[in-house]
């Protein structure tokens, strides 16, 4: 079977890139190589950022309703290639297909949103501010936008990323993680398929040095980062260095709060499905658990309800997680669970060394739980992207808040509980970005902003919602006088 080249998109055209460098693209579950993506060459960005230049000349200038009409005509295609969108994630990612229609379903609701540009993209009028004088503002794209997204949502993050940005008049270059590729690239191919003209959606591919040209390319406006802290913090530094609007979605170590008083079969159900599902590959995954007072009497419980979930390759839709993407994470996942162990923590469930049957290369790491865990334990103080949760016991909600707050990041945290009292405490005195209550991963919906903070965030301004507007478009405040009556000089600013 030949194995299939990555192209880049530039001006809606495939094009193979003539880089020397090329990497395999595998299928999790078995190694076997279903492609090969190219680290494109400099001259092959530049390429693609002339394209977007070129195109925003008119780009910008289409009226509102044209650009709204592409995103509802783009949303229908997506909603009709869910099936073939999630096998691809499936193929290259690993996560199970009904996790896979579900990004897919995620990321229709940010494009959902911009179709609602038509309202979303509105300035402000004063008549008669002061005599004669009216006051407006424009609601005006930026220009040349690029976006750099993680492996994790192949689907979903380019939809927190582009959709918006062209709506609101830019042009864009994407660059979609190496490790899981094709359905992005189908992604976009969809949006030129919806109408986008040729340079407003581009594609490149490749690693730190396409990256870093991204930041620095003198015709990019803005850059959207969302990925590890290392790499985000880095993005941050040089396109801000640039002259660059920067956005850093990084990483987390997400809290669940366990109450005395919560319903235990809820809360134990939601936690065993936000800890491991996924293969605990997200952002926004439950990563520590903290019970409080009597709960901790349903640790065992969790721990047995964690035991029935099956682990098998993604194309099994009666598995709860598949493999991990890449051989390199599962070892570091079964480095960091060693980790744990030497330091003291009291493995209760041990999923470092399953196989799953005909599958046996894949990267498979089952359920696995640490209690006892103190903060300055490895497997606390990193974000470990696997199926691993760690547990910890408080005596009181003031306590459970204290340890969350003194964690760096702030992605997103949540608290199960039937008090409306307990609740209220927690929202107003944690210090994270994204709360649920009863609710285990609090991704808002799109037309509310993802609004991670602290250690998770770097920028003021986050994907979707007003923030997102605000992100990918300027403000310009206009002052005018059409009145034929003001003929005297005024040395004075004046405003009667």
């Amino acid at each position: 079977m030949t194995i299939p080249n990555i192209p880049l998109i530039i001006d809606n055209e495939k094009v193979q890139s003539k880089t020397s460098k090329w990497v395999d693209v595998l299928n999790p579950a078995n190694q076997e190589v279903v492609s090969r993506v190219p680290f494109c060459e400099i001259s092959e960005v530049d390429a693609a950022v002339a394209s977007a230049k070129k195109a925003y000349k008119t780009w910008r200038n289409m009226g509102q309703g044209a650009r709204m009409r592409i995103m509802l005509k783009f949303q229908q295609l997506v909603r009709e290639n869910t099936a073939k969108l999630a096998e691809l994630i499936t193929l290259e990612h690993g996560k199970t297909l009904p996790d896979a229609e579900g990004e897919v379903g995620r990321g229709l609701e940010v494009i959902e949103h911009a179709c609602s540009i038509v309202s979303l993209q509105l300035g402000e009028y004063a008549e008669n501010a002061a005599s004669g004088i009216d006051v407006y503002t424009l609601i005006q794209p930026l220009g040349v936008c690029a976006g750099i997204t993680a492996f994790n949502f192949p689907v979903m993050l380019p939809c927190f990323m582009f959709p918006i940005a062209v709506a609101s008049g830019n042009t864009f270059v994407l660059k979609p993680s190496e490790q899981d590729p094709s359905s992005t690239l189908f992604l976009v191919e969809l949006a030129h398929q919806a109408g986008l003209p040729p340079g407003v959606l581009n594609v490149v591919h490749g690693g730190p040095d396409v990256a870093n040209r991204l930041c620095e390319h003198p015709d990019i406006q803005a850059v959207s980062f969302i990925g590890s802290t290392r790499v985000g913090t880095e993005i941050y530094r040089r396109a801000s260095e640039h002259g660059k609007r920067c956005q850093a979605m990084m990483g987390a170590k997400n809290h669940c709060v366990i109450m005395p008083d919560a319903d235990k079969e809820v809360a134990l159900n939601q936690l065993v499905g936000a800890a491991f599902g996924a293969a605990g590959q997200r952002c926004m995954a439950t990563s520590v658990a903290v019970f409080v007072g009597k709960s901790k009497e349903w640790i065992d419980e969790f721990v047995e309800k964690s035991k029935l979930l099956k682990v098998n390759v993604g194309t099994d839709r009666k598995a709860d997680l598949g493999p991990l993407v890449s051989p390199q994470a599962k070892e570091r996942v079964k480095r960091l669970i060693q980790s744990g162990v030497e330091e003291g923590a009291s493995l209760l469930l041990d999923g470092s060394d399953i196989t799953v049957e005909g599958y046996e290369n894949g990267n498979f790491i089952g359920p696995t739980i640490f209690n006892n865990v103190k903060a300055d334990m490895q497997i606390y103080r990193e974000e470990i992207f696997g199926p691993v949760l760690c547990i910890v016991s408080v005596d009181t909600i003031e306590e459970a808040v204290e340890f969350i707050n003194a964690n760096p990041n702030g992605n997103g945290v949540a608290i199960f509980t039937q008090d409306g009292g307990t609740a209220r405490y927690f929202q107003n005195n944690v210090d994270v970005g994204q709360i649920g209550i009863n609710i285990p991963i609090p991704v808002p919906v799109a037309w509310f902003s993802f609004t991670g903070s602290r250690g998770s965030k770097l920028g003021v301004l986050g994907p979707n919602g007003k923030q997102a507007i605000a992100f990918w478009t300027q403000t310009k405040s206009i002052t005018a006088r059409w009145s034929h009556h003001e003929r005297s000089v005024n040395t004075t600013i004046s405003m009667k």
